[in-house]
């Protein structure tokens, strides 16, 4: 990924852990488009926006 579409990482606090969690915008991710797939390992994952502007991660 170069510099512009490489997803921006946030610094999201959690009060109950009181640690720093990486943050990722899901627009970064997704880029205009209304589904992914993610890979992890050897499984994919489908990552799609809802038309009520939910997220919805399926196997």
């Amino acid at each position: 990924m170069n510099e512009t579409t490489r997803p921006r990482v946030l610094e999201a606090q959690s009060d109950r852990l009181e640690v720093t969690i990486p943050a990722v915008e899901s627009a970064a991710l997704l880029q205009g488009r209304r589904e992914l797939v993610i890979r992890h390992g050897a499984v994919m994952y489908r990552l799609r926006l809802t038309a009520s502007n939910k997220l919805i991660l399926t196997k």
